[in-house]
């Protein structure tokens, strides 16, 4: 049987929607959609996709390293844009988190996020323990 652990962010919409910010089960940790919530509760980045894509990804890492795996574990990502003219701005701090780990990825604009001021969402799927090796 395979342990299942979830892992809280503290945010008010957890219990609220009835999810978790993250849950392992047995060595795959699956991130939920994050948006750029700062430390203080706050939107980062208000009208900056890059901006806000950076601290999904800060939010990210830190709820893989309470699941005892890191970005380098991850296998996959989805990122979802409101405007994918800006798209360019999204995926540059993507490439900054993962070109080296190059997990397959999808990018889709969504008509909107919770709230108008949100930009981008992402989630990803870590395996802990793979090989960073590239394979071709």
């Amino acid at each position: 049987m395979t342990d299942r652990r979830r892992i809280s962010s503290g945010s008010p919409y957890e219990p609220k929607i009835g999810f978790s910010r993250a849950v392992r089960a047995g060595d795959t940790v699956y991130v939920s959609g994050t948006v750029a919530w700062g430390e203080d509760g706050r939107l980062v980045g208000e009208g900056d996709v890059y901006a806000q894509a950076k601290q999904s990804i800060a939010n990210i890492g830190a709820a893989l390293s309470q699941a005892g795996a890191s970005l380098a574990d991850v296998v996959r990502t989805r990122i979802y844009v409101t405007n994918i003219d800006l798209w360019e701005e999204g995926v540059r701090a993507h490439r900054e988190a993962f070109d080296s780990i190059r997990p397959a990825s999808t990018l889709v604009e969504v008509s909107r996020l919770a709230t108008p001021e949100m930009l981008v969402e992402i989630e990803v799927v870590a395996v802990i323990g793979l090989s960073s090796a590239d394979s071709g």
